[in-house]
């Protein structure tokens, strides 16, 4: 598999439809481009009105080719707000092809939001579930259509091996903090990561079931030289400056190569191929490697506990 992913290796994407939540910078900007230039109509869906229209003006001048990038107003972390905003784009569009869930929040110190989440896991994990099962029937109608190829791609990060939890059958798995030190920060980070991959791999076993023609993949773009990246090391007490500005730029790397790794899972060839049945519910890292992850990510009952106790929470908010 070759380290980076170039444009002939993704599909034409002309008629297609792209959601990305976030994408205003970092990955998602790469990702963004990418997928525009190979013909998609993609929606940036993101909080900041005012970042994110810059950033689409600037993608419009470096060049978009025949794909085009609109604004789509979502705050993540306003539960309501992303049930609300994804039932209003079920009805407004008439398909939905890629779906890649990947804003997120990475540094602290975490709070309680007002509905009892941690609001690093409400962000990066129950905001992101609300969105995709109310595009569920969006992604499966478009699934549905011949020669169709549907994916729901879910940014993780190998700091999910950090973590090692038993059990995901309560609410409390949703309040978990791991605390207020650096390093420990990361471990929620990795917490909320693992979520994701947990995510990917119920839903697949659930489409299947189904046998909904809808690929499910997680991905890790990388270390990658973004806000977060730069705002965790320079978090550090006393040589946080020094890790930003000196060591960064040493071992993370450009958006650009985020942006494609994330590109594969969302529009890889090799995917596409429905004799590819290895890609389902696959975590894949930078250049399409699939990689076993953690084996807390691949408990069966981890899956299906975090999944119901989702749905549960979710059903308690009315949503």
């Amino acid at each position: 598999m070759p380290s980076t992913t170039k444009d002939d290796d993704l599909v034409d994407l002309h008629g297609k439809v792209v959601l990305l939540t976030g994408g205003n910078t970092g990955v998602g900007y790469g990702t963004i481009q990418i997928l525009a230039r190979q013909g998609a109509k993609v929606y940036m869906a993101a909080r900041d009105a005012t970042k994110a229209k810059a950033a689409i003006e600037k993608m419009d001048s470096d060049g978009l080719g025949e794909g085009s990038v609109h604004f789509l107003e979502l705050n993540l972390a306003d539960l309501r707000g992303v049930s609300r905003v994804a039932k209003q784009f079920v009805e407004s569009e008439q398909r939905l092809d890629i779906l890649i869930n990947n804003g997120a929040a990475s540094m602290g110190p975490f709070h309680l939001t007002d509905d009892g989440f941690l609001d690093i896991l409400a962000t990066n994990y129950v905001g992101p579930f609300i969105l995709t099962d109310t595009l569920l029937p969006l992604l499966k109608r478009t699934a549905a259509e011949s020669g169709s190829d549907v994916r729901i791609v879910n940014l993780s990060s190998v700091v999910h091996t950090n973590v090692k939890p038993t059990t995901f059958a309560t609410k409390e798995a949703l309040t978990k903090d791991y605390g207020l030190s650096v390093l420990r920060q990361l471990d929620t980070y990795g917490y909320s990561k693992l979520m994701n991959l947990l995510h990917v791999k119920a839903l697949q076993t659930r489409l299947d079931a189904e046998n909904a023609k809808i690929t499910c993949l997680a991905v890790h773009p990388g270390a990658i030289a973004t806000g977060g990246s730069a705002g965790f090391l320079g978090s550090f007490p006393y040589v946080g400056g020094f890790l930003k500005h000196i060591v960064a730029p040493l071992f993370f790397g450009a958006w650009s190569a985020g942006g494609r790794a994330v590109a594969f899972a969302a529009a890889a060839k090799v995917v596409a191929g429905r004799q590819h049945e290895e890609y389902k519910g696959a975590y894949l890292m930078p250049g399409g490697v699939i990689t076993a992850p953690s084996e807390s990510a691949l408990d069966a009952k981890l899956q299906t506990e975090l999944y119901e106790t989702t749905e549960r929470a979710v059903r308690e908010l009315g949503l």
